[in-house]
């Protein structure tokens, strides 16, 4: 394909208010948390009210929790990062092993920034887990949002529909939602828990979507394995 028609139907590049939204807002969002929790702020008399209405232990919340394990969301994305090394290298995408390093790059960075903020924080958890702190933020929540994420980001290119596309965005957040709400349900997080991690993930994924898209909108690739 000429390199005019590559340009005619790559991407637009994104809208800087489109960034902001998707960068800034999230950032910010995730600083004022962080700040509450490590301030014992107001946000957290709020937080524990809530929780008290969500909270009811059961076997089917424990069940949505644990689709946020390492051994159960990791081995998704590592489906789709297989995926999209085989389809790239076919395809003769330059440098096709690019998109999946970034991809699993960002899961890596996971555990290194959760970890330290949950030392940094030091806040403790909800009244029915084991006495402790390091509960802020959840990193059940960011392991699933990265890797059912991240594999979406890289399965999407690959569909031809907009239907399917569709249905792969909702699955993926579907997915993500019910870790989410079996964590607080079944009482192993504070909702500020998981709110702060769909913040940080969401500033690491439109990180990745954007290298993605760039990517994607570069014209004149040159095919091969390079």
């Amino acid at each position: 394909m000429p390199i005019s028609a590559q340009q005619e139907h790559a991407p637009s590049r994104a809208h800087p208010g489109a960034l902001v939204l998707l960068l800034g807002l999230p950032a910010l969002l995730f600083a004022l948390i962080t700040w509450q929790v490590v301030a014992d702020g107001p946000l957290l008399r709020l937080d524990a009210r809530l929780s008290r209405v969500l909270l009811n232990p059961d076997r089917f919340s424990e069940l949505l929790s644990d689709l946020g394990n390492v051994g159960v969301a990791v081995p998704v994305l590592a489906v789709a990062l297989g995926y999209a090394a085989v389809r790239g290298r076919r395809d003769g995408t330059g440098r096709w092993w690019l998109p999946v390093a970034a991809a699993a790059l960002l899961m890596a960075l996971v555990p290194a920034l959760v970890v330290p903020l949950k030392e940094l924080t030091d806040r403790p958890g909800p009244p029915v887990v084991p006495s402790g702190t390091g509960y802020y933020p959840s990193g059940h929540t960011a392991t699933a949002a990265v890797a059912y994420g991240g594999a979406t980001l890289l399965l999407l290119p690959g569909l031809r529909t907009a239907l399917a596309r569709r249905a792969l965005v909702t699955v993926c957040a579907a997915l993500v939602l019910a870790v989410s709400y079996g964590l607080v349900r079944r009482g192993y997080h504070w909702p500020l828990d998981v709110v702060g991690s769909w913040c940080l993930c969401a500033v690491l994924l439109t990180g990745l979507w954007l290298f993605l898209r760039r990517r994607t909108a570069r014209p004149g690739r040159p095919p091969g394995n390079a």
